[in-house]
């Protein structure tokens, strides 16, 4: 698993290149539903979710745009982490 430092952070590097890349290019520039799934699935990919995801998908949440929907569901699937 390969990681990255921001801030002095280490984070997943896989997870912020999927959000990356589901912002870039055609569309919206929003995470959508499906999305914020694809986060989540890539995320508990091992034994659960890391301290690391899980603060990647923090830096996500706070970095990344999503739609209202999205927004909603990955507040929902992060408590339930």
């Amino acid at each position: 698993m390969a990681y990255v430092q921001i801030d002095g952070v280490q984070y997943e590097k896989e997870l912020l290149e999927l959000a990356k890349f589901h912002t870039t290019g055609a569309g919206e520039g929003k995470l959508s539903k499906d999305e914020v799934a694809a986060l989540f699935k890539s995320a508990n990919d091992g034994q659960g979710v890391t301290d690391t995801e899980k603060a990647t998908l923090a830096y996500i949440r706070k970095t990344f745009v999503f739609t209202d929907a999205a927004a909603a569901d990955f507040d929902k699937a992060f408590a339930a982490l």
